[in-house]
């Protein structure tokens, strides 16, 4: 049986969320000698990038244990993540301090409980864990079992529980939905009076609206903008031309709880694209920064999504396809071409930028755009504007720090209705450390070139 430890709570309230189960019979002559075990987590209610400390408590000495993880997502489907622990001489554990000698991380990983999650045994194939509404917390059981054990949880009795809320929106952060000027997206508003730095924020090919980012980055005190661009009507996405990321950015710039002067484009994937294209081309749009993670300057300039789409589909034919039946993109834009036609002419680009790059994508050819990049700007005389930060053992996904790894999921193609399983790459390890730091740089460097104050910063802590 699934012993869920859970309870309906709203961001404002405090109350420690706890629960202890009792030791099986063959135990129960310890518990005069040792009280029942103890586990918390702190804080247990925090933003997504803050860490948090497991502990447990009142073990018996050098008692093999397993600590736990589960979350059930808003699809209803459960995942997991577990390590295999000691306790020292004293019967406590600390996550943040020891080290996991097996499960599905190893060695001192404070936040290992998070970043190893897969689907239990027994889920759907190419699942991917995205948070779909950012107004609720992820909610997360963490457990501690006698013993190291691998899998058994639903019929385990586990030693003690708590349950800790990980949160993209901050206290005070707002909620706008947008539908101006055509345009459609999502604003998230720091608390205060501002005025605050602005982000246009662009995801990739997925489409959608994908607000989980832009609420983070809004409880670190941006006026942040999720921008659908992509739409599952397709008719509405080929209607998008250039035109529409110019209007997006001025109604982040023109919105009054924001410094018209200090306005960033962050994009991931074809996002990366767009704001490379903006930064060079745009008469309008005149970014302080870019942050681009994961993309490509190989993209055709003021053509509307339809075109691009076509274009593109000229080289689908370099779309491999691995022994697993997943498909690989990352040759349809091999080699790099040098038609500046086909190209944004990076070397225009006046702004700071900063490059993100895993070395392991399998989706696209970052690296090798990266590298031409570099080429380009250095050439142009701009390359004291460029920034790259590479991750060798990271893929395509890099997303905010403690989001589980994908190296393939389902995917479905907008244009065509396709459904795929697509090869993002990536090793869960290497990639969590690589989510972590590139987390760590995007913020320092938006501090930097946005120039925020800590009259207008949002404390990260809940």
């Amino acid at each position: 049986m699934l012993v869920l430890c859970s309870e309906q709570t709203s961001l404002p309230s405090r109350r420690k969320i706890q629960c202890t189960f009792p030791p099986p019979r063959s135990a129960r002559a310890m518990s005069a000698v040792f009280p029942s075990p103890l586990l918390t987590v702190q804080p247990s209610r925090g933003l997504v990038d803050e860490k948090f400390q497991v502990v447990v408590k009142n073990l018996p000495p050098r008692q093999e244990v397993t600590l736990h993880s589960l979350h059930q997502s808003e699809s209803n489907d459960f995942w997991e993540a577990f390590g295999h622990y000691v306790s020292d001489w004293k019967g406590t554990v600390k996550v943040s301090e020891d080290a996991s000698v097996g499960g599905s991380y190893q060695g001192t990983e404070p936040m290992g409980l998070l970043w190893s999650m897969k689907p239990v045994p027994g889920s759907r194939t190419g699942l991917r864990l995205r948070k779909k509404d950012v107004r609720t917390p992820m909610v997360v059981q963490i457990s501690v079992y006698r013993g190291h054990i691998s899998h058994g949880f639903r019929e385990t009795p586990a030693l003690a529980c708590a349950v800790a809320e990980r949160w993209y929106m901050a206290p005070g952060v707002r909620r706008v939905d947008i539908e101006e000027k055509g345009v459609r997206g999502t604003l998230f508003l720091p608390p205060g009076p501002g005025p605050f730095p602005g982000v246009l924020d662009m995801w990739g090919w997925g489409g959608g609206l994908v607000e989980y980012r832009s609420a983070l980055l809004a409880s670190h005190g941006y006026v942040s903008m999720a921008l659908e661009y992509l739409s599952p009507d397709p008719s509405r996405t080929f209607e998008v031309e250039f035109g529409y990321f110019e209007t997006a950015f001025n109604i982040v710039r023109e919105h009054p709880l924001v410094a018209a002067d200090r306005v960033a484009l962050f994009g991931l994937s074809f996002g990366t694209s767009v704001s490379l294209s903006m930064a060079a081309h745009s008469k309008v749009v005149h970014p302080k920064c870019c942050v681009c993670i994961s993309g490509s300057h190989v993209h055709p300039v003021n053509k509307s999504i339809h075109e691009v789409f076509h274009d593109m589909s000229k080289y689908a034919h370099k779309t491999r396809v691995d022994e697993n039946n997943q498909m690989i993109w990352r040759d349809v834009i091999l080699p790099i071409p040098t038609d500046p036609e086909i190209k944004v002419d990076v070397g225009r680009i006046k702004c700071p930028v900063l490059l993100v790059v895993g070395l392991d994508d399998q989706n696209w050819p970052t690296e090798e755009s990266a590298e031409d990049i570099a080429k380009m700007m250095m050439e142009a005389g701009n390359s004291h504007l460029l920034t790259t930060v590479s991750y060798p053992g990271a893929g395509h996904l890099i997303e905010p720090p403690y989001t589980p790894h994908f190296r393939s999921s389902n995917f479905l193609v907008i244009q065509t209705k396709e459904k795929v399983v697509l090869l993002w790459g990536g090793y869960p390890k290497p990639h969590a450390d690589a989510q972590e730091d590139s987390w760590r740089r995007i913020l320092e460097f938006l501090r930097q070139h946005l120039n925020q104050s800590q009259s207008t910063a949002t404390a990260s802590k809940l």
